[in-house]
């Protein structure tokens, strides 16, 4: 199906290239608010908040961590509660016992080798327990560090249609998406098709009547 994406963009679309600059543009003017979804207010919630993001809905997180972040503040405070507190009190987040697991090891890490601190490179992200690369890409973004695209499930699914992509592995996808998104574009890019995602490009009723993008999507039905 992913080549016949590809496909059908050569022959109606035009090149990939000359499509992404427009479709950032029309996304960007779509979804001006397009941002994580995810409520912070320090470096470290930012994340805890992805960490606990796996599986799950940012509905449901942001609710878990309102309280959350009221009685843990510091690194140590995931550490000085035992196990099972910590874990009643994400829960509702699903994954608990993982989820524990790699918040205390993280937190033991950010103590031990970063002094407290949350590391801004993919390299040191990705060494935390529980951060793989695409938690390591939204944090680094959302602090300012941008160092690659965010390809969540999202992400993966609006590049597939607009024959960005024709793999189905985040990695793969990613490297794709790098060379074609000019890179003063890659930390909102993601969220531009996240939120165009949850609002047109459902997942089952893809709503291309309505789409800013149809004349650019090889995918359109319209």
């Amino acid at each position: 199906m992913a080549r016949s994406y590809l496909a059908e963009a050569r022959k109606r679309v035009g090149p990939k290239r000359e499509r992404i600059r427009p479709i950032v543009e029309r996304l960007a003017r779509e979804h001006p608010d397009a941002t994580i979804a995810l409520r912070f207010r320090a470096e470290l919630e930012l994340l805890v908040s992805v960490m606990l993001s796996a599986q799950t809905t940012d509905v449901n997180v942001n609710r878990v961590t309102e309280r959350l972040f009221e009685k843990y503040r510091r690194p140590e405070d995931y550490l000085a509660v035992p196990v099972e507190e910590l874990e009643d009190d994400i829960r509702p987040t699903g994954f608990f016992r993982q989820k524990t697991k790699s918040l205390r090891g993280t937190m033991r890490m950010l103590i031990e080798e970063f002094d407290g601190k949350v590391p801004r490179t993919l390299e040191e992200l990705t060494r935390l327990p529980g951060v793989a690369r695409k938690t390591a890409n939204v944090v680094a973004s959302e602090l300012g560090h941008t160092q690659g695209i965010v390809v969540d499930t999202h992400v993966r699914r609006l590049a597939q249609r607009l024959g960005l992509t024709k793999h189905d592995d985040p990695v793969k996808i990613e490297r794709d998406l790098q060379k074609i998104v000019p890179r003063e574009y890659w930390g909102v890019f993601p969220h531009l098709l996240i939120w165009h995602g949850r609002r047109v490009c459902l997942a089952r009723g893809p709503q291309c009547e309505s789409c800013v993008l149809n004349d650019l999507c090889p995918s359109s039905r319209v």
